[in-house]
């Protein structure tokens, strides 16, 4: 739940009111008694007796733009008509389409376009495969690929309920890296199953992108779709997130004057992108973790370890500590959490080291408040895009597909992952670094093409760009 308004619980209020009187300077005050925030006040339909108006307002959530209709309603003289959600209607049929990207006017162009000449091209694959990433979409297609097992932060939902993110992802694609992208939602959450889909459809895309797959099945997806294709296969929710938390901890221990190889971490959360996070860490450097999941430190004596966890307690945690997340908070110089909401509080960060770095990525509502954190940390990250610092996958794998698709990669190295984040860290310049600034925006003109020209230099990329010639 949002705790000030936000544009995600946006809605517009159609409502009618008399021509005079005090009705219309009455609106705005009443949204505002509510705790709303008007965002926009347009008459659309004036005349002597009444005026139609649409007020935008701002909500905290959904009772609370309930509350505010309420108030508006009881205003004398007004008559609502129709409350609209903004959210929900940019949503309504969907928020992607396909477009041709060639002309069809006349018999001619339909002919090269589709039957009979496009039999040329099709024989021309069929002798030379490779072809098909010169000739179709293929080179520049990603299948958006989700069970609907592990959504947002809203669990497990299954397939339909994660297509308006699968949707989402989609457009951030298009937006960011130029890049087509197809939402693709299995009703299985099967790893058999899974695997054997995306097997058969990938001849049509360049590249496979897992998203919101539950732990663990997601890693046994991973590991067989890489070994089974001849494209990469991305799981955003472990490399995405990891890339772009090892960037922006390279800016904030500049930050603070520390060094990545001597620093001690505490890591909350063992699951997909904890484990992820870990690795990319332990890849650029780091050597003193401490990984913590709800049962408490990961180490080689408990008795519950799966193959994954033997991983982490076999790769951290020299020490063998056994006790709680707040222990091995204590003199450590960083947290990150990807895990679960208010497992810390402000005491608890006051017992880490000075100059302390703490990325709390917990959303909506993260480990530990970030107004409580910045009391004691130097540096504070979230999830969130109401605070500094927000750290956000769209800054990774928009440019990760497209330097990638634009190096024909067939694989994802821990290379080019590394080589990533070292870009993104990039392009936050010197005079810009600060701690409320260890990250570029999401919008930064130079973030996807910094990460792309990166991706596709380690990847030794034949091609300079998305528009290659055929």
């Amino acid at each position: 739940m949002a705790t000030v308004p936000s544009v995600s619980y946006s809605i517009t209020v159609r409502l009618e009111v008399p021509a005079g009187g005090k009705a219309v300077s009455q609106l705005t005050h009443a949204v505002e008694s509510a705790g709303g925030v008007v965002t926009a006040l347009d008459v659309t339909t004036a005349g002597h007796e009444t005026l139609r108006i649409d007020v935008t307002c701002a909500a905290r959530d959904t009772d609370h733009a309930q509350a505010i209709v309420d108030k508006l309603d009881a205003v004398e003289g007004v008559v609502i008509h129709k409350v609209s959600d903004r959210t929900f209607l940019m949503h309504l049929g969907g928020k992607i389409e396909m477009k041709s990207k060639v002309p069809l006017r006349n018999r001619d162009e339909l002919s090269m376009a589709y039957t009979p000449g496009v039999a040329r091209v099709s024989m021309a694959i069929a002798r030379n495969p490779e072809d098909a990433r010169r000739l179709t979409i293929k080179r520049n297609s990603v299948a958006v690929v989700t069970d609907g097992s592990a959504v947002l932060g809203l669990g497990n939902i299954g397939p339909a309920a994660a297509l308006p993110v699968m949707e989402g992802k989609a457009a951030l694609f298009k937006r960011f890296a130029d890049i087509d992208a197809w939402p693709i939602c299995l009703d299985t959450q099967d790893v058999d199953e899974i695997v054997r889909t995306v097997q058969v459809i990938a001849p049509g895309f360049g590249g496979i992108n897992l998203e919101d797959i539950s732990a663990p099945r997601c890693f046994e997806v991973e590991r067989r779709l890489r070994e089974l294709l001849d494209i990469p296969v991305f799981h955003d929710d472990q490399h995405g997130t990891a890339i772009c938390v090892l960037a922006a901890l390279t800016n904030a221990l500049r930050v603070v004057g520390k060094d990545l190889s001597e620093v001690r971490i505490a890591l909350a959360g063992a699951g997909a992108a904890g484990t992820a996070v870990l690795r990319l860490l332990l890849a650029a450097g780091a050597h003193n973790v401490i990984v913590c999941d709800y049962l408490g430190a990961v180490h080689g004596g408990r008795e519950d370890l799966d193959d994954s966890l033997r991983w982490i307690a076999d790769h951290t945690n020299a020490d063998g500590y056994s006790g709680d997340l707040r222990g091995a908070v204590k003199g450590a110089d960083v947290f990150i959490g990807v895990s679960a909401p208010g497992i810390l509080n402000g005491d608890d960060i006051a017992t880490m080291a000075e100059g302390a770095v703490v990325f709390a990525l917990a959303n909506p509502e993260p480990e530990v408040s970030p107004d409580d954190a910045r009391e004691h940390a130097a540096v504070v990250a979230t999830g969130r895009s109401d605070y500094p610092n927000q750290i956000n996958n769209v800054l990774a794998f928009p440019g990760v597909f497209r330097g990638l698709l634009d190096a024909q990669a067939n694989v994802v190295t821990p290379e080019m992952l590394l080589a990533a984040a070292r870009a993104l860290s990039a392009v936050v310049t010197d005079e810009e670094l600060g701690p409320n600034y260890i990250i570029p925006s999401v919008f930064h003109a130079d973030v996807a093409g910094a990460v792309a020209a990166a991706v596709r230099e380690s990847a030794g990329g034949r091609a300079r760009s998305g528009m290659t010639e055929a």
